[in-house]
C-alpha cells in the first residue's frame, strides 16, 4: 500500500536554497544520438577509439538541418545501445569510457575578446552551428537558426523566468555564473545589433535582480541590459506571456517574433552561447535539478551531458523508503513526460527529473465545468477538442484550433475529474498537424 507524506514541502524553495553539487567525472556517459528533432544520424568512431571532449564524433540529420555530435568526456568509445530520451522514447546512445584525464580537443581555445568583438553575426552563427547548440530550456531549437534571422531586432529577451513548480537550475546558474549569462547576451545583442536587452525573471525571485543589477553595475556598465520582473504565475515563462508582460506585445499566433523586432533565448541556451563564442566549446555540461517529494535528498547538480540518472539518485541517497512506488518524470510536473523507468539520461535539453511518490487517480466524467477553457493561457477549449478527439474528427480539430495548444498542462491540473486532457489536445495535435 502506498502511503502519503503528512508534510508538504516546497522542493523549489529547498533545492534554490543549496548550493549546486558538481558531478562532473561519471565513469561513463552516453551520448545521444537521435533526439526528438534527428532521427537519422552517422558515427564517425568505433568501439575502442579514443576521444577527447569537444570532438565531433558523429552528426544527427534533421529535416532541415545536422547537428554535429560532441564527445563530453575524454576516453574510449564503447558500444551503442538503447537509453532512454526526455521524449519517452528509447534512442540510440554510445557509451564513452571516461579516461578521468579530462583531456580537450584541439578546437576548443580561448577565443580574445579583441577576436570577440570583431566578429560578424554571420561569423557567430556558424561558429554555434558547429557546436550544435540549441534550445537548452527543452525545446531543442537549433539557436543559429534562431541567431541568422534577417529581420531587424531591438530588444532581446533572455527568459530566466523558470515558472515550471520543482525546477530551479536556472536560478541557481544565474546565482553561481552571472557573467557568464551577461557575456552570452552580450554577445547575443553584438551579433544583431539589438539596442537593448531584457533579463526576465518572475517577480519573486529578488535575489536575482539583486545579482545581476550589482554585476552589471560593476562589471558591465554600458551594456544596454535591464532586469525585469514579470508575473509570479504559471505559465508566465511561455514566450508570448513573456513579450506580452515584458513588452506589451502581443506575437499573433503563426508569426515569428523577429517579424515585430524582438526576439528570445532562455537563460542556460544564452550561457552556451557564451561557451561557444569564447572558447568555441559545444555544451558538456549543464544545471540540472533533481527532486520530488519520494527523493531522499533533492538537489541541483552540475553534470556531464550524458550522465546517467540513476547515479544522480544514488548521490542523492535513493528513493525514500516508506514509498512503494514511484512516477518519474522527465522535465517538469506541468509539461514533462512519465517514464517507466529510471534509466533515464542528461542530455543537453534535459532540465530535470521529478520523482513524486505514485497516487491512484480515478477519472471522473466530465461536469463541464469550464476550468480547462477559462484556464488556458491559448485560449482554447481543451474538452471540445477532447471530444473531438474521441470522434476522430480531425476537421473540428482544426477548427478549434488544436494546434494552438503550447502542452502547458494546466487543463488537466485543473480538471475536477481527473481527466488527462492535455494528452487529448496533444494526439489533436498529432493528428491534424501544425496548420501555421
Amino acid at each position: 500500500m502506498i502511503k502519503k507524506s503528512s508534510k508538504v514541502r516546497d522542493y523549489k524553495e529547498l533545492t534554490k536554497a543549496l548550493p549546486t553539487m558538481d558531478f562532473l567525472e561519471p565513469e561513463s556517459v552516453y551520448i545521444h544520438l537521435q533526439n526528438g528533432r534527428c532521427k537519422t544520424y552517422d558515427l564517425h568512431v568505433k568501439d575502442g577509439d579514443h576521444v577527447t571532449v569537444g570532438q565531433v564524433i558523429g552528426v544527427r540529420h534533421g529535416g532541415f538541418f545536422e547537428q554535429p555530435i560532441h564527445a563530453t568526456v575524454s576516453g574510449t568509445v564503447g558500444p551503442v545501445t538503447k537509453k532512454l530520451h526526455r521524449t519517452g522514447r528509447k534512442v540510440d546512445c554510445v557509451e564513452i569510457r571516461n579516461d578521468f584525464k579530462e583531456t580537450y580537443h584541439e578546437s576548443v581555445v580561448n577565443r580574445p575578446d579583441h577576436v570577440i568583438d570583431q566578429l560578424t553575426q554571420q561569423e557567430m552563427v556558424d561558429i554555434l552551428r558547429e557546436k550544435s547548440l540549441v534550445g537548452l530550456g527543452g525545446s531543442g531549437f537549433p539557436t543559429h537558426i534562431k541567431l541568422a534571422t534577417k529581420d531587424p531586432i531591438h530588444t532581446v529577451i533572455i527568459n530566466a523566468v523558470e515558472c515550471e513548480p520543482y525546477l530551479s537550475s536556472d536560478y541557481r546558474l544565474i546565482i553561481e555564473d552571472p557573467q557568464r549569462v551577461l557575456l552570452g547576451l552580450k554577445y547575443i545583442l553584438q551579433a544583431l545589433k539589438a539596442e537593448r536587452g531584457i533579463i526576465a525573471i518572475k517577480s519573486d525571485k529578488n535575489p536575482l535582480k539583486e545579482v545581476l543589477d550589482q554585476v552589471l553595475t560593476v562589471k558591465f556598465p554600458d551594456l544596454p541590459v535591464e532586469v525585469m520582473k514579470l508575473g509570479n504565475h504559471y505559465p508566465q515563462g511561455w514566450e508570448i506571456e513573456v513579450f506580452r508582460a515584458a513588452l506589451g506585445l502581443d506575437v499573433p499566433y503563426g508569426e515569428l517574433p523577429t517579424k515585430y523586432g524582438v526576439i528570445s533565448f532562455n537563460v542556460s541556451t544564452t550561457a552556451g552561447v557564451h561557451d561557444a563564442i569564447k572558447y568555441n566549446l559545444p555544451v558538456i555540461s549543464r544545471y540540472f535539478t533533481l527532486t520530488g517529494d519520494a527523493i531522499e535528498f533533492p538537489q541541483n547538480y552540475h553534470v556531464k551531458v550524458g550522465t546517467s540518472i540513476k547515479q544522480l539518485i544514488a548521490l542523492s541517497e535513493g528513493y525514500k523508503e516508506e514509498y512503494d512506488k514511484v512516477n518519474v518524470i522527465m522535465g517538469g510536473p506541468m509539461m514533462g513526460v512519465s517514464t517507466v523507468s529510471d534509466d533515464v539520461i542528461v542530455s543537453k535539453t534535459t532540465t530535470s527529473v521529478i520523482v513524486l511518490a505514485d497516487t491512484d487517480y480515478h477519472e471522473e466524467p466530465c461536469v463541464r465545468c469550464g476550468s480547462c477553457v477559462y484556464s488556458c493561457p491559448a485560449r482554447i477549449e481543451p474538452v471540445q477538442i477532447m471530444n473531438a478527439v474521441k470522434k476522430n474528427h480531425k476537421e473540428l480539430m482544426k477548427q478549434l484550433g488544436a494546434y494552438k495548444c503550447v502542452e502547458c498542462g494546466l487543463c488537466a491540473y485543473v480538471c475536477t475529474s481527473k481527466i488527462h486532457v492535455t494528452d487529448y489536445v496533444r494526439k489533436a495535435k498529432k493528428l491534424v498537424g501544425d496548420i501555421r
